[in-house]
Formats: C-alpha cells, structure tokens, sequence
C-alpha cells in the first residue's frame, strides 16, 4: 500500500515523517488515519478555494495543519496520537476557517498561527476532560477556538470580517424549501465539502474518493448522511438557499460516520442509531443557527459535536468499535 511505504519512508527520516504525521492529520477530520486520504483531502481544499477565489483557505489549511502538529511536538504530546495526526486535524480546519470568514490581511495569518497552536492545547485539555466518559473530544477544539477567534475579530479595528454575521436577532422563517430535483446531486456532493466549509461539487466528490481509499464504510456512511439530512432539511422546510450550500449536512455527515461506522461496530442496529442521530443533527444544526444568530459567528460543526456526545454517552449495548480504548496521555490513542 502506498501509505504503508510512505509510513516506512518517514519512520528513517524525521522531515518525512513529519509530513507523514501532517497528512494523517488532514484525513483525521473524517476519521481516516491515511496519508493518501490526507493528500487527496489537501488538493480537495485547493480546488474548492481556487474555485471560490479564495486561495487563502487553502494555504490558510496548509499553515493551520503544521501549526497545530509542530505545536504537538513543542509540547512532547503522546507518541501514539501523534503519529496519527490526532493532533493535526483542528488546527487544519482552524486553518481553513480563519480565511474563509476574515478579509485577506497580514494579521488573519497571525490569527491563522495562534489559533492552530491554541488549538492543540485546547485539544489536550478537553481531551482531559472527556476521557472521563470515555467519549472523544473529535472537532471540539477547533470549534472553541474558532468561535474565539471569531467573536474577538468584532473587537480589533485591523481584524477585518470578510463573511461573517452581522450579529442579528433570529426570525421566523417565512417561506419553506424549494429545491429542483436536478440540484440534489450538487447539494450531496457539498453537504460533505462544508466540512472544511468549502461549497465545491468537486471538492465533495474528491473528499468522498478520499474516505473510500482509507475506508469504504466510512465514505459510505458519509453518503448516508448527507442523504438523510438534506432529506430531512427539505421536509422540515429550511432555508433553500443553506440547503442549498451545503451548511445543514456537513454536521450530519460526520454524525453519521462517527456513530455509524467509527465508534461503534457497524451493525443494523447501529446503522438504524446513526440515522437517528443524523436525523437530530439537523434538528441541532437549526437550533443552533438561530442560537448564534445574535452573536453573528457560525455554527461550525458544534452540531456534530454535541449529538455525537449525546448518542455515545449512552453507551447503550452497541457493541463498541475495538478503537475506542484505550485512552493514553489524555488523547485517544486509536481515534478522537
């Protein structure tokens, strides 16, 4: 396998293996331990910001990812994690966050480079906190931080807010969803590449290809999710035009992959859980919105974050994937 000759490559020579370890970071935000899935997921983000016209989120990315893995060694941070890039992943999706909602300035990349290190920090304390419920601390670190970030830039004159908010009190929404049936396809492809918050058919179906070399199942469960919620946002009657871009199924697809194939043991049973808890990701994913509306920052994937904590506290007797334990030095070892 080529990523197994990569890993033997980078295990003889340090700068090689520091971008093993980076490139699993990247595919560590859909749960693949991969460096080809990170590579792919890299050239996905580039082609989703050069189609916008937006660059920067790409090198924004790029700096995020080896900020918050160089972070990592600073710290001497657990062996094992870190060799598989579980310390990678928020900084990347910090990364890519602070471009996309900040004007191009000098100081969004200073903001692009604290963040990523936060974020590591901010990974090892959470991690500390939840392994008491034995549950993964997952995006929670990114979305901390990013919020942070976010609502801070209200405050600084020479943090310049590209698009985000403005701040404003939620209202009932008038009118329900129309959508073509000839523009599902699109939205699918982008419910799974506003996971790095990128509207990009293309990028969808590269990140897509990206799970499917690492994990067949997973990039199945990621489809199913982003299925199940734009059919749920359509019949509850959002937004058109966020159904639209994609920003009620990013959530619902990590929820869906989480639950359904990465930390419980893929069953009927476990499927039929995670349809539901991709189902209720929607649910939070508006309650959210409007939650946040005053604040004017986005939701980001909170919503997965706090549904895939409600449905693995349970527990319930769901056979428990064999990766969940143990827990080493506050990260889990084998997932997040």
């Amino acid at each position: 396998m080529p990523s197994n000759a990569l890993s033997d490559f980078a295990g003889r020579h340090p700068v090689a293996r520091f971008i093993d370890v980076s490139l699993r970071g990247a595919s560590q935000v859909f749960f693949q331990n991969n460096p080809v899935t990170g590579l792919i997921v890299l050239a996905a983000i580039f082609w989703g910001g050069y189609a916008a016209g937006n660059l920067d989120v790409g090198l924004g990315a790029i700096l995020g990812l080896v900020g918050g893995t160089a972070m990592a060694v600073l710290l001497a941070a657990n062996r094992a994690a870190f060799d598989q890039g579980l310390f990678g992943f928020n900084g990347i999706l910090v990364g890519a966050a602070v471009p996309t909602f900040l004007a191009h300035h000098p100081l969004m990349w200073a903001y692009v480079v604290i963040g990523a290190a936060v974020s590591t920090v901010v990974t090892l304390a959470i991690a500390n906190v939840v392994r008491t419920w034995a549950v993964p601390g997952s995006t929670a670190p990114f979305v901390i931080t990013t919020w942070l970030l976010m609502l801070a830039s209200y405050s600084f004159a020479s943090i310049p807010i590209a698009a985000m908010g403005p701040p404003a009190l939620p209202a009932v929404l008038g009118a329900g969803s129309q959508i073509a049936s000839d523009a599902w396809f699109g939205i699918l492809a982008k419910n799974i590449s506003q996971v790095y918050l990128l509207e990009n058919v293309v990028t969808g179906l590269l990140f897509v290809i990206a799970i499917a070399v690492s994990s067949i199942r997973g990039a199945l469960f990621a489809v199913l999710g982003s299925v199940v919620s734009l059919i749920v946002a359509v019949t509850f009657g959002a937004k058109a035009s966020a159904i639209g871009a994609g920003l009620f199924g990013f959530s619902a697809v990590l929820t869906a992959m989480a639950v359904g194939a990465v930390f419980n043991q893929t069953s009927i049973r476990v499927t039929l859980y995670a349809a539901l808890a991709t189902v209720f990701t929607v649910i939070v994913q508006a309650a959210m919105d409007t939650a946040l509306a005053p604040l004017g920052i986005p939701t980001l994937t909170f919503p997965y974050v706090l549904t895939m904590w409600l449905f693995l506290l349970p527990k319930a007797d769901l056979a428990p994937h064999p990766h969940h334990l143990p827990v080493s030095n506050g990260v889990l070892a084998k997932t997040r």
